[in-house]
């Protein structure tokens, strides 16, 4: 398991590259990157907050949850803080399995708690002079997440 979170942009190819070296018990490796949007062109940026320690922990913890309902055989999630621009990759999710059912079904999983319940705080930035607003999850997140508790 590979948790981090930091202000530096990623590079997925070498995130999966390490994760699949030498490897060759892995029959499916599913990637999902967020993105920061513009918002139809009045965004200019997120910035984006952090408790250190505390999020990669609660990161952990999830991981190990998706571990315990998931054949996995790896999972790196890496999330970024502070000045996200439009256009740049804030969260990257990686998970490794034998077969891709799994993989899907559990970067699903992180993904939906990743929008909903991970202790990042979202602002954003607007191009115009006007004051953004913290980033609510939508309602839509919550029920994708809601989905998992049900399935327990």
């Amino acid at each position: 398991m590979v948790v981090r979170v930091q202000s530096e942009a990623f590079n997925i190819a070498t995130e999966i590259s390490a994760l699949t070296r030498g490897r060759s018990d892995v029959g499916a490796v599913v990637t999902f990157t967020g993105l920061c949007r513009d918002e139809g062109g009045s965004l200019a940026a997120l910035e984006i907050e952090h408790y250190p320690g505390m999020a990669e922990e609660e990161i952990a913890r999830v991981i190990e949850e998706a571990q315990g309902r998931w054949p996995l055989q790896g999972v790196t999630v890496v999330h970024r803080h502070g000045r996200i621009a439009a256009g740049e990759e804030i969260v990257l999710v990686v998970t490794l399995s034998a077969h891709r059912k799994a993989a899907f079904e559990a970067a699903e999983f992180l993904m939906d708690y990743l929008k909903t319940s991970a202790p990042f705080w979202k602002k954003e930035l607007r191009l115009s002079e006007e004051a953004g607003g913290w980033v609510e999850a939508k309602a839509s997140d919550s029920v994708d997440a809601d989905r998992w508790r049900k399935l327990g």
